[in-house]
């Protein structure tokens, strides 16, 4: 019987090490799988949901998260305009759940879809836009034309579509310097 209950005793021990060593490993597992998660694998969890970013030169934008870039965010805020954000700028982001979407190979069509792209799906469109840069300053027009490191901004009112009487200068902006891109409806903003 005493030998019973000391391999009993012995037994247990050896399992509450056993465990004490597992959720130390799961633990250690889990820290290391998120230093490997970057933002906007973190940011693709959020997809669908309200955050409040706060960027670099452009303070707090709100709105839902609508597409995740390589280097970009597109939110669609509370006038239904949509606000293009450079990843590169954005200091905290507030409203996030507790999922990550998974680290995934874009794949090569993804990958490419960069600021410039989406950029010049907005050259494109011929939208309106509010360009604010990392500095704070705010220009405003439509983008004729995207570089390899600098977008061009016809610059013009906002209530006014453009037309080459409305456009009072072009302006080059390098493409580091913006913060975030938002659509405006002529007329209305």
């Amino acid at each position: 019987m005493r030998w019973q209950r000391l391999f009993a005793d012995l037994q247990a021990e050896f399992d509450e090490a056993e465990a004490a060593a597992e959720r130390a490993e799961d633990a250690s597992r889990r820290r290391a799988e998120t230093g490997a998660v970057r933002l906007v694998d973190r940011l693709a969890g959020a997809l669908g949901r309200p955050l409040t970013l706060r960027c670099h030169g452009a303070g707090d934008v709100a709105g839902v998260l609508v597409e995740v870039g390589p280097d970009w965010l597109l939110l669609t805020d509370d006038g239904r305009r949509e606000v293009l954000v450079a990843t590169s700028t954005v200091r905290t982001v507030g409203g996030l759940g507790r999922v990550t979407a998974p680290a995934e190979d874009p794949g090569p069509v993804r990958a490419r879809l960069d600021l410039r792209r989406a950029l010049r799906g907005l050259a494109r469109d011929r939208s309106v836009v509010q360009v604010v840069l990392d500095d704070g300053a705010v220009y405003v027009g439509t983008v004729d034309g995207v570089g390899a490191d600098h977008v061009e901004l016809a610059e013009h009112a906002a209530d006014l579509p453009r037309r080459t009487s409305a456009v009072r200068g072009v302006r080059a902006i390098a493409l580091p310097a913006v913060a975030v891109v938002r659509t405006l409806a002529p007329g209305l903003d």
